[in-house]
């Protein structure tokens, strides 16, 4: 029997490798994509391709790859991201597009380079969001902005792929500490994903994709991540305004810093 094959854009980062190491160990084949793979060590059914999601010339020549070289493609894990940092006073308009080029629009052409080997499996695609997908964050103005619109393209995505007998699914992280140490902060506030000192109750890579993959195998559509994202998606959905202010309570301080 065939193993299945699943592709992880972001692969090189922390997630990415905890990814590809828990679906290795079910017998899975992963195919990694980053701009960077020269921390990637070779390991028995793992691949590693050097792709700039934002160049649509790389980006094809990825994809068109990964498909001929695979008999099937079973799993799209939507991982590349970055965050930025600051207030929108001091946001340019040119960080703020770099966020939707990465968060969103990377993750969305990529999508569309799957869906016919996807629909051919009968697989799933799986964007990995952020609480800030879904609710307000502080100092977050551009990095929730592009999350809200990954969460709304891949969430109406799933509508159209049903009848093909694909999953779209959804995983919300709160923290993930894929960074810590290493925030290597640009003039314009955009940073790793991971890297935020102001962050509350961190997840190891690890364990946040044990919960996102027991969420993928259960067919869930939206998957919070971690204890601060299952308080607050049922907080922001019960009371929008409760979750405001608990998060300005909570963050404002220390996104001043």
């Amino acid at each position: 029997m065939t193993a299945p094959v699943a592709v992880i854009s972001g692969g090189a980062g922390g997630l990415g490798r905890a990814f590809s190491a828990a679906l290795r160990a079910e017998g899975w084949q992963v195919v990694l994509l980053d701009r960077d793979i020269s921390g990637l060590a070779d390991a028995p059914g793992q691949q590693a391709i050097t792709c700039d999601l934002t160049d649509p010339a790389q980006l094809d020549a990825a994809c068109a790859r990964v498909i001929a070289e695979n008999p099937s493609i079973d799993l799209v894990i939507y991982n590349a991201g970055v965050t930025q940092i600051g207030a929108f006073e001091d946001l340019t308009e040119t960080a703020h597009r770099k966020l939707f080029e990465i968060n969103c629009f990377a993750a969305v052409a990529m999508a569309r380079r799957f869906l016919d080997p996807l629909r051919q499996s009968r697989g799933a695609h799986l964007a990995i969001s952020s609480v800030a997908g879904f609710s307000p964050l502080y100092h977050r103005t551009a990095y929730a902005a592009s999350k809200h619109a990954l969460e709304g393209f891949f969430s109406s995505l799933r509508s159209e792929e049903a009848p093909h007998g694909v999953r779209v699914q959804i995983a919300a992280p709160s923290f993930v500490a894929t960074n810590i140490g290493r925030p290597e902060r640009k003039e314009d506030g955009i940073a790793r994903p991971g890297s935020a000192a102001d962050g509350m109750d961190y997840m190891t890579p690890e364990d946040a994709a044990k919960v996102i993959l027991r969420g993928l195998k259960r067919g869930t559509p939206m998957i919070p991540t971690g204890r601060v994202a299952r308080m607050s998606w049922w907080i922001n959905r019960l009371s929008p305004r409760l979750f405001q202010h608990l998060m300005e309570r909570n963050f404002s301080v220390k996104g001043k810093n």
